[in-house]
C-alpha cells in the first residue's frame, strides 16, 4: 500500500466511530420502542394483546438488543484503537469514561435476560433503569463526541 493511501485511511478512520455511534443511537431508540411494546404486550388483555403478540415485539427486542450490545462493545474498542493509532495515546476524558461505563452497563443489562425470562420483576426493573441511564449517557456522548469530531476536523 502506498504511504498516501495509508495516511488517508488513518485520517478517515477517525470518522467511523462517530458515524457508527449515531446509527447505534437510532438503533437504541428502536430497542427502547420494542422493549416498551413488549412490556405493553405482557400487560395487555383481549384483542389488544392478540394484536400486539402478532407483531412479535419480544423477538424484535431481543434481536435489536443483541445488535446494540455487539455494536456498542465493538464500537468502543474500535474507537480506542483508532484514537491510539492516530495519536499514539488514549485521551482519558469524560467522553472516554462515560463510553466505557456505557459499555459495562450494557453488558450488565444484557446479563439480566435469563432472569427476566423466568419472570423476575426485579430484573425487568433493573434492565429498564440501566438502559435509561445508558440512553441518557448516550445522548450526552453524542453531543460531546461532536466536539471531538470538530477538533479532528480543525486539525486536518
Amino acid at each position: 500500500m502506498s504511504p498516501e493511501l495509508l495516511h488517508t485511511l488513518k485520517v478517515y478512520s477517525q470518522f467511523v466511530h462517530p458515524v457508527l455511534m449515531w446509527v447505534l443511537l437510532a438503533l437504541t431508540s428502536y430497542a427502547l420502542y420494542t422493549g416498551f411494546q413488549w412490556r405493553r404486550t405482557r400487560s395487555a388483555e383481549g384483542d389488544l394483546k392478540k394484536a400486539l403478540i402478532k407483531q412479535k415485539f419480544n423477538i424484535k427486542h431481543h434481536q435489536i438488543g443483541a445488535i446494540v450490545l455487539s455494536v456498542m462493545v465493538l464500537g468502543s474498542i474500535g474507537a480506542m484503537g483508532s484514537t491510539y493509532i492516530n495519536s499514539g495515546k488514549l485521551f482519558v476524558n469524560p467522553h472516554l469514561i462515560a463510553g466505557l461505563g456505557m459499555t459495562g452497563l450494557i453488558a450488565v443489562s444484557a446479563s439480566l435476560t435469563p432472569f427476566m425470562q423466568k419472570g423476575q420483576e426485579w430484573a425487568r426493573v433493573s434492565h429498564i433503569l440501566i438502559n435509561v441511564v445508558i440512553t441518557g449517557l448516550f445522548g450526552w456522548q453524542a453531543v460531546t463526541g461532536m466536539g471531538i469530531v470538530q477538533n479532528i476536523i480543525n486539525r486536518m
